[in-house]
């Protein structure tokens, strides 16, 4: 194996997997029990230490409050958005305001940022990495929904620091799965990724040929997944429930947990075998103190019913990202599935009558994007590996203009790295410092965009109004991360920046998260007991 060695993880809403190039193959690791696929959650308990993974997510029924699951929904987004006023209304963990308009978790008297809650989940993919391979890990390509905006890439980012990680690239989930597809084969193809997660969906169309990975277009939802089908099944089994015994069972977090529980359980169980018996023994107890169950039955046609308007909206999103790439469905000559939830038959039956084709059997949907990720991480650290890979920005990037309007400064679907610039001009006489806000999204209001910050520049000539000319660069790099600079123009003076309104973290929050992340014992780990490398 080389000297340096980098891993790929995919760091899922429900679960995340981490996979390395082994002998020129893309290998999943799994961790001591053999298990590939580890649940995003982290449980904090009561000792200290912290669970994480398949173990945790037990604890999502016994100490709910205490345990956190699905944050990849809440990373990188404000408190005052509505994602986060829904979560608030499940979640049985406490959703908090933390400075600058963020999100925050928490916890047994403390409150944690979503990076740092995401940092346990990468933290445990790098122990289980060390584990299997009998040396430490350092460096790793952190995979992300394509549609992911700049906040919630750089807050993912943060998030691999902050366990521990040089992260060598931020890449796009649907990018990462086609990598995977296309290893080793000498193929020529146009392909659609067609990505749904416990809590994103995405899709993305990709020209494949020899070494070469050209992204034409990509478009998705950060808020649509198998999180939601569950959510339906527990809507109609709470209702049921509360027709025949007049108890809501939404009243009470317990009583949800196990709901949850129930639901996902259920939603697999209709998948594979058509139908689902439903059992929540002790649910809850009635006004004279009697021990209730819930039982119940689902089949394929009323779950099919239950969810079919979020497979529709799936389509929509299909829909335009085939319109950005000027191509239709005809024109596809693959489609691959990625994600738990593609294995439900609705799903596989609904992809197979939009694109008029079988999707590709053989790629296992829980796997493919760790792999490629993998694939990535060794491209990088490996100079005669050739793989050429262009992606795109997935959103516009614009400024604030007069009136609440915006801008367009990038467009969507642009293949990445790309920077332009724009002048500006001062407002008024004797300006010495000029204020612009940046938003990602496709509205022309401000309203309706993601605001990912507010720039001063400063250090200009001061001059009359419009005297002064500023050219303001606006950089999209590979991780599809957002970089502002500013000069003035006349003199070629580089102009300070400084960003507020954001709900990310400083430089300072990050160094003592790290500090915070290293002093955290996770629970079923020793680190400093690695055995010898695995075959």
């Amino acid at each position: 194996m080389a000297d340096d060695i980098a891993i790929g993880i995919d760091l899922g809403t429900s679960y995340s997997c981490v996979s390395v190039v082994h002998e020129g193959q893309p290998t999943v690791i799994p961790n001591e029990w053999g298990e590939t696929t580890h649940a995003s959650c982290v449980s904090f308990l009561e000792e200290g230490s912290v669970l994480v993974g398949n173990a945790a997510k037990k604890n999502i029924i016994t100490s709910p409050e205490n345990t956190v699951y699905s944050a990849k929904r809440l990373i990188g987004r404000y408190y005052f958005s509505d994602e986060v006023k829904k979560a608030q209304a499940v979640m049985p963990y406490r959703i908090v305001e933390g400075d600058n308009n963020s999100v925050r978790i928490g916890v047994r008297e403390r409150s944690y940022s979503l990076p740092e809650i995401s940092a346990l989940v990468l933290k445990e993919m790098k122990a289980v990495a060390e584990t299997y391979l009998g040396r430490e890990v350092h460096k790793a390509v952190i995979t992300v929904p394509a549609y992911f905006n700049d906040n919630q890439r750089q807050a993912t980012k943060d998030a691999g620091r902050i366990a521990g990680l040089e992260v060598l690239r931020i890449l796009n989930e649907p990018t990462a799965a086609a990598l995977a597809y296309g290893f080793g084969r000498d193929v020529n193809q146009r392909v659609v990724v067609y990505d749904l997660g416990g809590g994103t969906f995405d899709v993305s169309i990709l020209e494949i040929g020899k070494d070469v990975f050209e992204v034409l277009a990509t478009a998705g939802d950060t808020y649509l997944g198998g999180d939601d089908f569950d959510d339906r099944i527990m809507t109609w089994m709470a209702d049921d429930f509360l027709n025949r015994t007049r108890l809501d069972l939404r009243q009470n977090k317990y009583c949800l947990q196990m709901l949850k529980d129930a639901a996902e359980k259920a939603k697999i169980d209709v998948g594979q075998n058509g139908t689902a018996d439903i059992l929540c023994q002790g649910i809850c107890q009635d006004a004279n103190g009697n021990v209730m169950d819930l039982r119940n039955t689902l089949n394929q046609d009323q779950f099919n019913r239950m969810v079919m308007d979020l497979v529709q909206r799936t389509f929509k999103v299909c829909d335009e990202a085939l319109q950005s790439a000027r191509l239709t469905a005809a024109d596809i000559d693959a489609v691959i599935l990625v994600g738990g939830p593609t294995r439900l038959p609705i799903i596989r039956n609904s992809v197979k009558h939009y694109f008029q084709k079988e999707p590709l059997e053989g790629i296992n949907p829980d796997q493919v994007v760790a792999m490629g990720a993998a694939l990535q991480s060794h491209a990088l650290l490996d100079s005669k590996t050739e793989t050429f890979l262009v992606d795109v920005t997935p959103l516009t990037l614009r400024i604030g203009t007069v009136g609440g309007y915006t801008e367009k400064i990038i467009d969507k679907n642009t293949p990445v790295p790309i920077d332009r610039s724009k002048t500006f001009t001062t407002s008024r006489d004797g300006q010495e410092k000029v204020k612009i806000r940046v938003y990602q999204g496709e509205s022309n209001r401000a309203e309706e965009c993601e605001m990912l910050g507010e720039f001063e520049f400063s250090g200009f000539r001061i001059g009359y109004r419009g005297e002064v000319k500023i050219e303001v660069t606006f950089e999209i790099n590979t991780d599809g991360l957002v970089n502002v600079s500013a000069c003035d123009v006349e003199t070629g003076q580089k102009t300070s920046t400084t960003i507020t309104l954001s709900s990310g973290m400083t430089e300072a929050d990050i160094q003592q998260s790290i500090q915070s992340n290293r002093n955290t014992r996770l629970a079923g780990h020793n680190s400093s007991d690695l055995p010898a490398v695995a075959n």
